[in-house]
């Protein structure tokens, strides 16, 4: 270890904001260990010592006087310890430098595996604390690696992982990709954070509307619920804080212009907006359209609706598969129970 290696560690301190004297510290603890694996000793009154400059390193031992010395590895008589200093006196504590001749190749090969090694640490530990601020939120990465079904995404300073379990059904996933995904989860390991994210959760197509409509952002409208079966269909209940601004109007926007943006985002699929009301008769009404509902009977306590449709939309209400009923239930919080008039 020399000069030249201080400054590295002056350059690695600008470069990755990792401060030198964090480095050094590190690196002295490290040398302390590889001196008693190396030199077959457990003394516990060793510390090294780095110049900051020059970056020689040393290695002390502390020892105390005594009269009579009965371990030599801790203890150093008054005659020794005044031939240093006469200043020294029973029950003094000394510094002897304990350096020995061959470790100067020992210290750089430690040296520049902990540095390696606190570079990645304090990497991922930024990286940990960036994503995870992100938690939650939407951000953009470019598909790098497919493998197992796993898909890999690069977001910049870090690489996150779409898996099985939150991609689209149907959904082309190709190389290179542009891909907006929801952050669903981060979470620290060994080997370092992994970011988790979703492209089938019903937030990611809240987040895009929290991102996309500007009367969103500004608190004037306010998304109350949202349903989604991904890769085919989502129904959203807004409402306005604001009597003179449409809600739907707003997220819909001008010849569907604000809601395009988002329907091709997530390649075609249909998004229902409706308005949310505080009155559960009328807020499942408006979670059934476009199916028209004659008359419904609401059992607030017990969270559930049986409603009654016309006969020829009955197949609309209920949707294909049940899609409609299903998005409706879910985005209400009511068990609801359709039937047509000539049942």
């Amino acid at each position: 270890m020399n000069s030249e290696f201080i400054m590295a560690l002056d350059e690695i301190e600008k470069e990755k904001n990792i401060k030198k004297e964090v480095l050094l510290e590190t690196i002295e603890t490290a040398l302390i260990s590889a001196y008693k694996k190396n030199y077959n000793t457990n003394q516990d009154n060793v510390f090294v010592n780095i110049d900051n400059k020059t970056g020689v390193v040393r290695v002390f031992a502390k020892k105390q006087v005594v009269e009579e010395v009965v371990d030599p590895q801790v203890e150093i008589s008054l005659e020794e310890a005044q031939k240093i200093s006469k200043h020294y006196d029973v029950g003094s504590e000394v510094e002897i430098d304990a350096t020995p001749k061959t470790f100067g190749r020992i210290a750089a090969q430690t040296a520049k595996q902990m540095v390696t090694q606190k570079i990645r640490e304090v990497e991922r530990e930024n990286i940990y604390e960036e994503f995870s601020q992100k938690e939650h939120t939407v951000i953009e990465g470019v598909i790098q690696r497919i493998e197992k079904k796993n898909i890999y995404l690069d977001v910049g300073k870090a690489e996150t992982l779409l898996p099985p379990s939150e991609q689209v059904p149907g959904e082309l996933y190709t190389f290179h990709k542009h891909l907006k995904v929801y952050v669903s989860e981060v979470r620290k390991t060994t080997k370092g954070p992994i970011i988790t994210v979703s492209r089938s959760k019903a937030q990611l197509v809240q987040k895009l509307f929290e991102n996309e409509i500007p009367e969103i952002q500004d608190g004037i409208v306010e998304i109350m619920s949202i349903s989604r079966e991904a890769g085919s269909r989502t129904k959203m209940a807004v409402k306005t804080n604001n009597e003179n601004v449409d809600p739907i109007g707003a997220c819909i926007g001008a010849k569907g212009a604000r809601v395009q943006v988002i329907i091709d985002e997530l390649n075609g699929e249909k998004i229902d907006i409706v308005k949310y009301s505080e009155d559960a008769g009328e807020f499942i009404r408006a979670a059934l359209s476009p199916a028209e509902v004659i008359s419904l009977d609401v059992d607030k306590d017990n969270k559930q609706a049986h409603i009654i449709v016309p006969f020829s939309q009955l197949s609309l209400a209920i949707g294909k598969e049940g899609q409609n009923a299903r998005l409706a239930a879910r985005l209400t919080g009511f068990k609801i129970d359709i039937k047509s008039d000539r049942d």
